[in-house]
C-alpha cells in the first residue's frame, strides 16, 4: 500500500512542480509589470485593486514589497522558473540527481515558504491590505515546500528523526490542507467585519 502511495506521489510531484511554476510565473510577471506602471505613474490603479481591503497599491508601495531593496517579484520571477525547468527535467525522466541538487531545491523552497509566511504577516497585521497576484504566490509556494520536503524525504536525499520523517513523507496532502486553512482563518478574522458587510 505504501509503495502504491510513494508511486502516485512521484506522478503528481512533477505536476505540482509545473502547474505551480508556471502560475507563479504568471502571478510573478504580472506583479512586475504592475510594479513598473505605479513606478511609471505614481497615481495609476494597478488591476487587483477592487475593494477597500483587496487593494494592490498600499502592498507595492510598502517597504516590504522590496525587502531586499529590490522588487520581491524578480525573486518570483527567478524562483519559480527554476521550480518549473525541475518539474519539466522530472517529466522528462531524470534520475539520480545528486543530493546536493535537492538539497539546494529543498533549500528554496524552505526560504520560499519562509518569505511568505513573514509577507503574509505583514500583509495582514502591518499593511492590512491584500494582493491577488501576491495571494496567488502564496498559494501555489505552499504545495511546492510541503511536497518537495515529501519527495526529499522519501528518496533519502535528506533525513529528520523517523517518526517527523514518516508523517511529513506520507502526509503532505494534509499538511497542504492545514497550511491552506490557517492561512485562510487569519484572513478572515482580520477582516471579519468586512466581510460580513458584503454578505
Amino acid at each position: 500500500m505504501d509503495m502504491l502511495k510513494n508511486l502516485k506521489f512521484k506522478q503528481v510531484f512533477p505536476w505540482v512542480l509545473v502547474v505551480g511554476g508556471i502560475i507563479g510565473l504568471l502571478a510573478s510577471s504580472i506583479l512586475t509589470i504592475e510594479k513598473m506602471h505605479v513606478l511609471a505613474n505614481p497615481d495609476y490603479q494597478p488591476s487587483c485593486s477592487i475593494s477597500p481591503v483587496v487593494a494592490c497599491s498600499p502592498v507595492m508601495n510598502s517597504w516590504q514589497a522590496s525587502t531586499f531593496k529590490f522588487p520581491n517579484m524578480f525573486i518570483g520571477l527567478a524562483g519559480f522558473a527554476m521550480v518549473w525547468a525541475v518539474g519539466m527535467m522530472l517529466f522528462a525522466g531524470a534520475k539520480d540527481l545528486k543530493k546536493w541538487f535537492w538539497w539546494c531545491f529543498q533549500a528554496g523552497t524552505l526560504f520560499g515558504a519562509f518569505f511568505i509566511t513573514w509577507l503574509q504577516i505583514a500583509s495582514l497585521y502591518d499593511i492590512q491590505k491584500l494582493c491577488i497576484y501576491c495571494m496567488a504566490v502564496w498559494a501555489v509556494t505552499v504545495p511546492i515546500f510541503w511536497t518537495t520536503t515529501a519527495y526529499n524525504l522519501q528518496e533519502k536525499n535528506m533525513s529528520l528523526p523517523k517518526k517527523i520523517s514518516d508523517f511529513l513523507s506520507n502526509n503532505s496532502g494534509k499538511m497542504i490542507a492545514l497550511h491552506y486553512l490557517l492561512v485562510i482563518l487569519l484572513i478572515f478574522f482580520e477582516f471579519k467585519e468586512y466581510w460580513y458587510s458584503i454578505i
